[in-house]
């Protein structure tokens, strides 16, 4: 009969995305998780890309004013070389980073590590956004958070742009952006 340690394999560690549209309580959770795994001892990093200065420059913060300390990266490639030694890895924000993170996500996942991403599973248009559906794709848990519908009361899963722009990447809060369901925003399509 053959073990673990008779076939020198290491404990491969875990992805967990937290997926949803905006004001549905994804950094919120990342936070949450992130200071569970730190009251359990366990040394973590955080990560979020560095074009992300809506409230902080070196905290994820959530719409609640909740924060943690996390260091801004240009890309997906700077977590891994700032990675070591730890045992849990937070990335806020994960539409924001380059197709280059699903890559990093499994070498450091391979490596032993528990892995806790958050972001916008679609975009202002209701497209798949960034490398959230391949990160979905390989991860271990999925956790979908829904935020309510500003204009119904309904469940919310769409990232509705109040203002008209094209790009696909405009940082904004409820000034630019607002949470609702599938029959508001086909309504605002139309």
């Amino acid at each position: 009969m053959f073990i673990e340690k008779d076939l020198n394999i290491s404990k491969a560690g875990i992805i967990e995305v937290i997926a949803g549209s905006m004001f549905s309580g994804k950094t919120e959770e990342l936070i949450r998780r992130l200071r569970r795994a730190m009251i359990a001892r366990q040394k973590v990093e955080i990560f979020k890309p560095k074009i992300d200065v809506r409230y902080s420059d070196r905290e994820v913060v959530s719409h609640d004013d909740n924060s943690i300390l996390s260091t801004p990266v240009e890309n997906s490639g700077n977590i891994i070389l700032l990675s070591g030694n730890v045992e849990v890895v937070g990335i806020d924000e994960a539409q924001f980073f380059d197709i280059g993170l699903i890559d990093v996500v499994n070498k450091l996942a391979n490596a032993g590590m528990r892995i806790i991403i958050a972001g916008l599973d679609m975009d202002f248009n209701g497209k798949p956004f960034g490398p959230m559906p391949q990160l979905m794709a390989i991860a271990d848990h999925i956790t979908k958070v829904h935020a309510i519908c500003v204009r119904c009361g309904s469940i919310a899963q769409f990232s509705h742009r109040l203002r008209e722009k094209e790009q696909v990447v405009l940082l904004g809060e409820k000034e630019v952006y607002e949470p609702l369901c599938r029959s508001c925003f086909l309504i605002t399509r139309h």
